[in-house]
Parts: structure tokens; sequence; C-alpha cells
């Protein structure tokens, strides 16, 4: 597939053809991508419509600009997160639409960017701030939690095995001076870390930050319950996740309507939940697209159909 502007050094969109074939884009429908980015999916997406409508939802101003590249009348892009979903299409009077993209997680600019602070790769600031515009910094959390919250963060966003020991160990590193950069962190960290396994320890950490900072899972949630709504009978829900939080959110939500427990049952007995699902497992990307964008790795696709 040839690269387009909006899928190259900005950035990549993964599993492309399998995101729009899940959308099953009409010429004149109304879709909304929750997670522009890039814009990689958006400009495809684009490329298929002709009097329909796309609906691109991002807080990082970094998106903003980019999606000034993509200006024409079938394109509005809302600078929001996509937990304001419904309230923010209701006001466009764009209710209801055929598909919604989800393409959850860090985009290729942001991990490479920085003074973000997302990526491991680099020395920077402890930001992790999805929107720069306010709000607490992976600095404040480091610095501020309470040593049993950034336990709980670690283990619980993380998944790291010695949660309790990386909190014990911030905490004690941050009584002499205040951590405030990416350096400073891995420093601080380095005697509980695994030996040989240093990457991917830290990006558990990373990853572990960036999701408290930005509220991701709660955002996550109040984004799937509003889809039930804004969605038609027969319209698309399109997921692609990076990691086992947000694929068993999504999991759970397309197969029972809810995030825990078991699916609702009406009066006679029928399962009453708003998705059915199209794969019962999940894409994944190939080896190909993988050797191209190793962000596909980890990358998987569910996609649902509206009851």
């Amino acid at each position: 597939m040839e690269p387009r502007p909006n899928d190259t050094a900005y950035h990549r969109p993964v599993l492309l053809a399998e995101c729009l074939a899940g959308l099953d884009v009409q010429p004149g429908g109304r879709y909304v991508d929750v997670t522009f980015g890039g814009g990689g999916h958006s400009a495809r997406l684009l490329e298929r419509l002709t009097t329909g409508h796309l609906y691109s939802f991002d807080q990082d101003a970094d998106a903003e600009a980019e999606a000034a590249r993509l200006a024409r009348p079938q394109f509005t892009f809302v600078r929001a997160n996509f937990r304001d979903l419904a309230a923010e299409l209701r006001r466009r009077d764009a209710l209801p639409v055929d598909g919604l993209l989800a393409d959850l997680g860090v985009s290729s600019h942001q991990f490479d960017t920085p003074e973000r602070g997302f990526s491991t790769r680099f020395d920077g600031p402890l930001d992790m701030r999805m929107d720069t515009d306010g709000g607490p910094t992976a600095a404040d959390v480091l610095n501020d939690y309470k040593e049993a919250d950034l336990h709980r963060i670690f283990g619980m966003y993380g998944e790291v095995t010695n949660a309790r020991t990386l909190a014990a160990t911030v905490a004690q590193a941050r009584r002499g001076c205040p951590l405030a950069t990416i350096q400073e962190l891995k420093t601080a960290i380095q005697s509980v870390m695994p030996r040989g396994k240093e990457n991917k320890y830290l990006a558990q950490v990373f990853q572990a930050l960036r999701i408290e900072v930005n509220q991701e899972m709660d955002a996550l949630q109040e984004m799937l319950l509003q889809t039930a709504d804004v969605l038609r009978p027969g319209g698309r829900l399109v997921v692609l996740s990076y990691h086992s939080l947000e694929d068993r959110l999504a999991k759970n939500f397309i197969g029972k309507g809810k995030f825990f427990g078991e699916v609702e049952k009406d009066f006679f007995g029928h399962e009453t939940k708003p998705f059915t699902a199209l794969n019962r497992r999940p894409e994944e990307a190939s080896a190909e697209e993988v050797a191209l964008n190793s962000r596909a790795r980890s990358a998987k696709l569910r996609v649902a159909v509206r009851n």
C-alpha cells in the first residue's frame, strides 16, 4: 500500500485495511474517528466518502494542527476528549452515526517527540499528557501520590510484578529531590529493574503513568457506553487496542454490554446487549505489517454491529 501524507513519519496507521473493512464504509455515511492522532485512519476513511461526513476527535493540539491538512467539506475536527463523544456530536446535529473507530493508545508522533515524555528512548520532562493545556503530569503523579497509590497504579495499569517495591523506591528517591525528567526516573528505579528485561519493565512503568495521567481507563469506559447511543442499528463499532486492559474492556462491553459481571437478560431469558461481535477472536497484524511498524505487534482489533 503506497504511503500517504498522514501515514508516514507522523503516523503510520495500524491494521488500516482491516479497520476500514470493519467499518463497512459507505460513501454517503456518517462516521466518527474518536482518536485522530496523526490522521492516518481518518485520511483513508475520507477518501471513501462523497456525500458522507467524518467527525474526528482528539484533545492534542498537535493533532489539531495535523487535521488542518485534511480540511474539506466532508470533515470536521473536534478538539475534545472522546469521553464527551455524545455531547459533541449532539451539538453538531450529527446523530446517529454509521460507524465509529477507536484506535487507542499513543500516536507515533507523540512517542517520537521527546518533550512530550511518552517514550523511554529519550530524555525529557515527565509530562505524558495527551492534552498539554492542563492537568497533572507524570511528574506530579510520581512526586505527589501516596506510596500506596503508586503501588496500585503500577500494579493495575502497568502489571508490574514488583509494584510494591517499585513504589517504595520512587517514594524514597523523591525525598531527596523531586523527579522531573525521564532520565532521573530511570536512574531512581534502576536497582529494581529485572536484569535483561529493562526495556520491557520501563515500558510497563510508562504505560501505568500514562494511563493514570490521562485517566485512560475511565475515559474509555465512558466512551464505549456512549457508543450504544450514538450508533444507529446496524452501525459498526471498531476498536483497536494495544494492551490487555483496553482489550478486556472492549471485549467485555461488546460481549456483555457491560465491563464486569454477566450479560443481563430480559423476562424471557433473552440476552439484552447493544452489540453483536463480528469476530470471535480479535484480528492481529501480519508479520509483514509488524516488520514495517513495530507498534502493530501488540494491536488487537475487535469489530461489532449495533443491534
